[in-house]
């Protein structure tokens, strides 16, 4: 079983291939989506995703905007950096030096999941100045009670053993296990899309590389430090959001001052997938254009 997905194969059939390219930044190898023209866009999606998360929003974007995504360190076909930047300051740090590489100032950027808590990092600490952040169920605070004490000890060991990314990926590619994880977001997902996931599971690389993440990931500094938040903060959820529940963006959306909730029914964590044109909808909206 090989351990990083490979360009040439894996990604022969990659959503929104054409847009793709490799940039090296922050002692990494990038695998950027770029298209569009206009103001710039940011996207950055959530742990154990790649740009294919973006995949039915991404070319709507790009009617409007400079629209440009990248696979998370680690994450798909982007290579994999030193443990210290999995944590959130060193990701929000690697995220920095891409856009640097890259040349662009986002005026608008948004953060799927732990994509969200990402931004949040960067924009707290002076290495991005957006008028506006749009969460799409972010992950912006900590876990509370019993899953706190079990969740990141419990990665912690994993990301220490050589074996659990290889046992993930093979239970990924002989049982149900990636159909009943998307099932448990709450979102209801087109079999292909399913199959990209499947994919992904099946890379011993990629799935190291999420619980690394999850390993390293402290949010109690974010919840701190999010009430300074600058950027207009958009926290949109969809109302059957099993991951990060409607809840959680309540207690966010009274930390942050003139923070706003848009709530998208019957969709789940998922919702950009599910329903990109919603999405692409809200965002120009956001960016002042007519929807």
């Amino acid at each position: 079983m090989q351990s990083r997905l490979i360009w040439d194969t894996d990604g022969r059939d990659w959503p929104n291939r054409q847009a793709s390219r490799f940039v090296p930044a922050g002692g990494m190898v990038w695998h950027v989506q770029q298209a569009g023209s206009g103001p710039v866009l940011f996207l950055i999606h959530g742990t154990g995703a790649t740009t294919h998360s973006w995949a039915g929003l991404f070319p709507l974007l790009a009617e409007n905007f400079t629209v440009i995504a990248a696979d998370m360190p680690g994450h798909g076909f982007t290579t994999r950096p030193a443990p210290s930047h999995m944590s959130l300051p060193g990701m929000a740090r690697s995220h920095h030096a891409l856009l640097r590489a890259l040349g662009i100032v986002p005026s608008l950027v948004i953060g799927h999941s732990a994509g969200a808590a990402i931004l949040a990092r960067m924009c707290l600490d002076g290495l991005i100045a957006p008028k506006t952040l749009i969460s799409l169920g972010g992950a912006l605070l900590p876990l509370d009670g019993l899953p706190a004490r079990i969740f990141s000890p419990l990665a912690k060991m994993m990301a220490a053993l050589p074996h659990p990314p290889y046992l993930f990926a093979l239970r990924a590619r002989y049982t149900s296990m990636v159909d009943d994880l998307m099932k448990g977001t709450g979102s209801v997902l087109a079999p292909e899309t399913i199959e990209l996931y499947r994919r992904l599971g099946m890379s011993p690389g990629h799935v190291g590389a999420a619980i690394a993440m999850m390993a390293n990931w402290d949010l109690k500094p974010l919840r701190r430090d999010l009430p300074h938040l600058r950027a207009h903060l958009i926290l949109a959820t969809g109302s059957n959001d099993r991951t990060i529940p409607p809840v959680m963006t309540k207690k966010v959306n009274a930390l942050v001052p003139g923070s706003e909730v848009v709530t998208f029914e019957g969709l789940g964590h998922l919702a950009h997938e599910e329903r990109p044109d919603l999405i692409a909808d809200l965002i120009r909206h956001a960016a002042g254009l007519p929807k």
